[in-house]
């Protein structure tokens, strides 16, 4: 149950005066909410200093004032293509007031000559006089109202104006209820001059005085209290993971080493690092919850391999589950070709498996004499039984829900964990993202891997490369080219389905074509086309950026690739370089770039680096879309930016742990703050359940 102190916050969004039936869509839209506190929660972005200035002179252009003067002269326009100007003084200098096709009755009532007006809003300069155009606000003093004089600036939505918007968010502000017990440490506060709770949000909404300092404080102060609820919930998921008992699986160093010695190449120093992360983990009796991050091509199935080794001769199985079953075959095919000839037996269980293959898979699974199987969301269907089940291994973890995974998780007694990701994010910011997981990083690609060599070629010279990939087609290559989407009507043919065919036509080949919508049947049968050489062109939307690995393929072409984003080129650029042939990725781009397209497609053509580059796509983009928008696995921020109070979080983690690891020894004040604080930033959690 919710603490009845926080009712009033969780009400709905149209409790707020002023938000009835037709607005109450258009602003659950622009708060991504439905209760007063999701209104409370969207900040502004910025804010206006609209303090009055003494006399126009003081007026500074290409800034905003807020001015008081006579209306000495009011010129209505001769039609509608000229303006009409509204003169103002203030005894020594004017300022014009413009407006294009206004009301000549609203402009006559609204500026009587010789009577006083307050105006506020940009000012410019145009042919050596000053002049604002429509200004924000026009007052008349008698009324005894004022501009504010600092005016929140908020994200709008269609529909909604800044003024709405602010005007709904005071009324949702009324509505807090009494300032709550502080959950923060006083030292804290103390040291960093934070305001309340209530305090900080109402200098956020309702400022009383333009003061930037002031306004970082109030935001750090509110970014703290998010990510201190947060990492209440991830040291509590810890302290529950503590407490379960999970197998103590032994390290394995004889069968490991035999692994090795068989490679044809010595693991990185990145993997070594990463499988001791690891064996570590498995040698403990709780479980394991770990995430395996590497760059395309680093080499995460074999360190998942090792694991697996591990596990097996510790006598417990391991799932492998992969979000494809292209990516679920090619996981059972490098498993199988790793372990089979050391004496692990290795599986597959996907849902193309069907009859007596499907029968003997699910016994051997649950006699036990399975000891790996690589498969999909068919892992977790109930007619799937393990007998001894100590790891699940999940790849591309972001393509799967938590509920996928604890499905999975719940066919074992408290299995291990491991989480393997493809999407490098920045270092600085890996251990902050991933909340509770404990974090290894493979940042080193395996010994004997070719460089790729990354061009920008404007699209004018595309006959140019439809002619080269002709020629690599003719010497046994395989070529991938991405286009930005299915279908349309642009000249230019840039969609998959008409690239597709005017490829097949210009090459005179058949040729493999792969994009969302098509049936999962006919995707993976497509993408099987591609990987065994029958088709040796594949065409295909941004769906194929991870899980297709074919060394064959040697040539990415991306179309349009200045509308990409800089990790996702990246990833597509990982499809290919996977063999001991040169390869090739072609940035085909439409003229003229925007510098920040031009950034991207320089970083790409300068490094193969997954965290650089994760690092110049989080400069260039920011925490939303690096980070969460647009990952599902990510931890989303509503309040605290990033990576700019990055810091808040350590102290909070540091904070968190405490609390929990002495709940019993806190005061009950501390306990119950912390309560409340948890059910208004991290729902979830609840403090000393």
């Amino acid at each position: 149950m919710r603490d009845e102190r926080l009712f009033p916050l969780f009400r709905p969004i149209n409790a707020i005066t002023g938000i009835g039936p037709k607005l109450k869509p258009l602003f659950e839209h622009l708060v991504g909410g439905e209760t007063v506190w999701d209104m409370l929660l969207h900040l502004p972005e910025r804010w206006l200093d609209r303090r009055p200035v003494a006399k126009f002179s003081d007026a500074i252009t290409d800034e905003l004032a807020t001015i008081r003067g006579i209306v000495s002269q009011v010129k209505l326009p001769f039609n509608d293509r000229s303006p009409a100007q509204v003169e103002l003084t203030d005894g020594e200098d004017r300022i014009k007031l413009v407006y294009f096709r206004a009301d000549k009755k609203w402009l006559q009532n609204q500026f009587p000559v010789d009577q006083e007006r307050i105006v506020s809003g940009r000012v410019e300069a145009f042919r050596g006089e000053r002049q604002i155009t429509h200004p924000d606000y026009v007052i008349d003093p008698k009324s005894g109202q004022t501009p504010p004089l600092v005016e929140p600036v908020y994200r709008l939505t269609a529909g909604l104006t800044n003024k709405r918007v602010h005007a709904a968010i005071l009324a949702a502000h009324d509505m807090i209820p009494d300032a709550p017990p502080e959950w923060i440490d006083q030292n804290l506060i103390t040291g960093r001059d934070w305001p309340s709770f209530k305090t900080a949000l109402a200098m956020m909404h309702k400022p009383q005085a333009y003061d930037e300092a002031a306004f970082r404080r109030a935001s750090d102060r509110l970014a703290y209290d998010e990510a201190l609820a947060r990492e209440l919930s991830f040291a509590r998921a810890r302290a529950s993971r503590m407490s379960e008992h999970a197998a103590q699986i032994p390290p394995a160093p004889e069968a490991l080493n035999t692994l090795v010695k068989a490679l044809p190449y010595r693991p990185t120093q990145a993997q070594i690092r990463a499988t001791k992360d690891i064996t570590g983990d498995l040698d403990q009796s709780h479980p394991m919850h770990r995430m395996l991050q590497g760059d395309v091509g680093s080499g995460k199935t074999l360190v998942g391999a090792f694991a697996a080794v591990q596990v097996a001769t510790g006598g417990y199985q391991t799932a492998f589950m992969a979000p494809t079953e292209v990516l679920a075959r090619q996981q059972h095919e490098t498993l199988d070709q790793l372990l089979t000839p050391h004496g692990f037996n290795v599986a597959a269980l996907t849902g193309r498996d069907k009859g007596k293959k499907r029968e003997g898979t699910l016994l051997g699974l649950s006699d036990g004499s399975i000891d790996i199987v690589a498969g999909t969301h068919a892992l977790f269907q109930e007619q799937v039984k393990f007998r001894k089940l100590g790891l699940v291994i999940v790849d591309e973890q972001h393509r799967f829900g938590v509920a996928d995974r604890l499905r999975l998780r719940g066919k074992g007694k408290a299995p291990h964990m491991l989480v393997m990701s493809a999407t490098p994010i920045p270092r600085t910011l890996a251990q902050t993202i991933h909340g509770d997981l404990n974090v290894s990083i493979l940042d080193e690609k395996p010994v004997g891997r070719l460089p790729i060599d990354t061009r920008a070629i404007p699209a004018e010279r595309i006959d140019k490369v439809i002619t080269a990939i002709g020629r690599a087609l003719k010497r046994g290559e395989r070529a991938f080219w991405v286009c930005p989407r299915v279908d349309s009507d642009e000249a230019d043919g840039s969609s998959a389905v008409s690239r597709a065919a005017s490829l097949a036509k210009q090459l005179d080949i058949e040729v493999a074509i792969v994009y969302g919508r098509l049936k999962a049947d006919e995707k993976d049968q497509a993408l099987e086309q591609f990987r065994t050489g029958e088709r040796k062109l594949l065409v295909a939307t941004t769906v194929i950026e991870v899980g297709v690995d074919v060394p064959e393929a040697t040539i990415m072409v991306i179309e349009r690739a200045e509308g990409f984003g800089l990790a996702q080129l990246h990833q597509l650029r990982g499809r290919v370089g996977r063999g001991n042939k040169e390869s090739f990725c072609l940035l085909l781009y439409r003229s003229p770039l925007t510098e920040t397209a031009r950034e991207r497609l320089d970083t790409l053509r300068k490094t193969e680096d997954g965290f650089e580059i994760a690092e110049a796509d989080f400069r260039l983009r920011g925490s939303g879309d690096v980070l969460g928008r647009r990952q599902s696995g990510a931890v989303d921020y509503r309040i605290l930016e990033l990576p700019e109070q990055a810091d808040l979080i350590d102290i909070a983690r540091k904070d968190a742990e405490y609390a929990i690891q002495t709940s019993s020894d806190i005061t009950a004040e501390r306990a119950d703050a912390l309560a409340l604080l948890s059910q208004l930033l991290s729902p979830d959690f609840r403090f000393g359940d």
